[in-house]
């Protein structure tokens, strides 16, 4: 975003930026920072997802392998908890935090010396914090090359491989780097007689290997790493930026043709990026190379300009502001093909080819001189510079398409409230192979990344944030996409022990290896354990919580219902058959369907509510083999019919069919006999569209 609108912004950049050519050199800050109080563990962006501060006792650095299992075998001989960390922090969940007391943090920053290429069986093995950088220049100048790779290459070979890091490849073993492992080390607590801790090696076949593979740090401490490589090949990039109207029918197509494919999608622009991305031979002339436009360093003060007029721009409601940019950084784009460059300086047209090394990844402001003065990552913290959340959703191809058709609709709706992710870099969209590790993806799958405004102010509610709320819950709640472990808000690993076939036998590998939990934090206690955690005021605006009461949404901002624009919109959504989940009293997280609204209230209830029916008791699941009695049991469906105040319904996407307006009135609510009756009535039509098969979705209870 920073560099596609750098022209237009360049006279205010100087004025509102000139303090910060003065301020000290600025290469990424290391993740640990201690003082006389303690150690602080930080991730790259400044904040995690819940903005609290990661504070551990202690912090050490081993150098071998043997420094590493001596600092877990003091660990669990104090029966301390322990987490992993490197010299990279690009998580947003609190991966590596441990609990505050009795802690500590092992850190692999300085653990990066061994780098061994094996040329005669085509393997690099690897110090588990060796940056991704440094292991893929040794293995070129080897005369080979790492097939995958994530995008981002400021990351640690233990953390992408822990995390499940990808890049984008349905072909040979696919995008994801774990699925290239051959083997690798952990250091896991063990008995006394063992001295506390012990190295376990895990070859491709033993019967941990697909646990360790994607362990998130929680089977123990990767130590060492050894992958699979090829010899060394070129790719060749071409970037053709297309009509929407058609791509979620063609993405199949072009992830099977195009070994390196992906798309990038811009909703409020109607187009989409095609990468056409081949492997192409050592021979073939071009030394370009991928120097990713949003991994550029960029003038500290154009990054903290550009925040400060997102931040305008949002705080104003300015739609159309943020479009203006969107455009811009369209054009910027392609300009200049996305960061490809066809050589050392320029791009100078399509295709661009170039050794497979400086083509799969990029990352160029991780590497910040300290002698510049000048520059930074755009997101670097300390420069008040971009703030954003991340949401990455792995889906099946097929639910990927009616996903994409679902998010147009919303789109069409008002595609101006779509710029805000154009801001940024639109819907990423990769494609990672079948995975036999047990948290890798159990199917091949459409993997979506997308970026969007981050309040500085956690109670302070987004421009468009409703969008936002309904483009993650259709990913995660209706399409029932995975996310990415290393991603995504904590609302969106609601449920996630149900989306993989392999997660019980996971925990049973985590009990096999760390029987006593030392490698356990609140972060694992809350996504692998689904523990409840304590929902504060405004939790839902931070993606911490579904809101189910006012004060996770911070009602002294836009969630009250007053008279002007917010109630105009509410009368326009709030419709008769809209389905709507409640979200207090004894039918909390039931589903009922609006039968009538009243948007200016009435004089007994001052305020907007609705009259809906809902379902108290659902119906079970009908077999084949069930009698007719039985089925005739299982199909009963128990109604209740109730006023709503607005601020005490979820409103979804849906609507159901059944006509009620003749049968549930405000006078059948006012006396018993008329209760009973309507709600007979309503049984009747619940029961009879149940049983004909339609709207299963409304008859099927929650899961909590």
């Amino acid at each position: 975003m920073a560099a596609a609108i750098r022209n237009s912004m360049l006279l205010v950049v100087v004025i509102s930026g000139w303090s910060a050519l003065f301020a000290s050199a600025k290469p990424p800050a290391p993740p640990v920072c201690c003082d006389d109080t303690g150690c602080v563990l930080s991730n790259a962006y400044g904040a995690w997802v819940d903005r609290q501060l990661c504070r551990t006792g202690q912090v050490v650095f081993p150098t071998t392998e043997e420094e590493l299992r001596v600092a877990v075998s003091d660990a669990r001989r104090e029966r301390f908890k322990a987490k992993a960390a490197s010299g990279f922090s690009h998580t947003i969940p609190k991966l590596a935090c441990p609990p505050p007391e009795n802690s500590v943090v092992i850190s692999t920053a300085k653990y990066n010396s061994r780098i061994e290429v094996d040329v005669a069986n085509r393997r690099v093995t690897a110090d588990a914090g060796v940056g991704l950088r440094d292991l893929i220049d040794k293995v070129e100048a080897a005369g080979l090359s790492l097939v995958a790779a994530p995008y981002w290459e400021g990351v640690s070979i233990g953390g992408l491989i822990s995390t499940g890091s990808h890049g984008s490849s349905w072909w040979g073993r696919g995008g994801a780097v774990h699925d290239h492992v051959e083997s690798l080390s952990l250091v896991v607590p063990a008995p006394a007689t063992e001295g506390h801790a012990k190295v376990v090696t895990l070859r491709r076949g033993d019967p941990l290997f697909n646990a360790a593979s994607v362990s998130l740090g929680l089977l123990g401490i990767i130590s060492q790493v050894t992958l699979s490589l090829e010899p060394s090949f070129k790719r060749r990039i071409t970037y053709a930026f297309r009509d929407d109207s058609t791509f979620q029918d063609r993405f199949m197509d072009h992830a099977r043709k195009h070994e390196f494919a992906d798309i990038t999608w811009f909703p409020s622009q109607h187009q989409a990026a095609f990468r056409f991305d081949d492997r192409v031979p050592l021979n073939t002339s071009g030394d370009g190379f991928n120097d990713f436009i949003g991994f550029q360093s960029n003038l500290m003060a154009i990054s903290m300009a550009v925040r400060a007029l997102e931040k305008a721009f949002d705080e104003s409601r300015n739609v159309k502001g943020k479009c203006a940019t969107a455009s811009t950084e369209l054009a910027y784009k392609k300009s200049i093909a996305n960061g490809l460059r066809s050589n050392s300086l320029l791009f100078t047209g399509y295709p661009v080819v170039g050794r497979q090394g400086r083509m799969q990844t990029s990352g160029s402001c991780q590497h910040s001189s300290a002698s510049d003065p000048f520059s930074s990552c755009a997101w670097d913290p300390r420069i008040q510079g971009l703030f954003f959340y991340e949401t990455t959703a792995f889906f099946s191809p097929q639910s990927f398409k009616s996903f994409i058709l679902d998010v147009k609709r919303l789109r069409d709706m008002n595609p101006d409230n779509f710029c805000g992710v154009d801001n940024y870099n639109g819907f990423m969209i990769r494609f990672v192979k079948r995975s036999e590790s047990l948290l890798g993806q159990p199917e091949d799958s459409v993997v979506v990344d997308f970026n969007y405004y981050r309040a500085s102010d956690p109670s302070t509610p987004r421009l468009n944030q409703d969008v936002w709320e309904e483009v993650e819950q259709m990913a995660f709640v209706k399409f029932g996409a995975r996310p990415h472990w290393a991603k995504n808000r904590n609302v969106a690993f609601v449920g996630v022990q149900g989306k993989y076939p392999g997660f019980e036998e996971f925990l049973s590998a985590m009990k096999e290896l760390d029987p006593e939990g030392m490698f356990q934090s609140p972060w694992s206690d809350e996504v692998i354990y689904g523990k409840e955690t304590v929902k504060g005021d405004g939790c839902a605006l931070e993606g911490l919580c579904i809101c189910s009461e006012d004060r996770h949404c911070n009602p002294k901002f836009v969630w009250s219902i007053v008279i002007g624009e917010a109630e105009k919109k509410m009368v326009k959504f709030l419709k008769p058959n809209k389905a709507v989940i409640i979200l207090q009293g004894r039918f909390a997280g039931r589903k009922a369907v609006i039968v009538r609204a009243f948007d200016d209230g009435t004089r007994e209830r001052p305020y907007g509510h609705c009259l809906v029916a809902g379902i108290a008791k659902y119906p079970k699941k009908v077999i084949r083999k069930d009698s007719v009695k039985k089925t005739a049991k299982k199909s009963r469906v128990k109604p209740f019919l109730k006023l709503v105040n607005y601020n005490h319904i979820m409103p979804t996407r849906y609507t159901l069919d059944v006509d009620l307006k003749d049968v549930v009135t405000l006078d059948a609510l006012q006396s018993r006999d008329k209760k009973v009756t309507a709600s007979k009535d309503t049984k009747a039509r619940f029961e009879e569209r149940f049983k004909t098969g339609k709207n299963r979705w409304f008859f099927t209870k929650l899961r909590f």
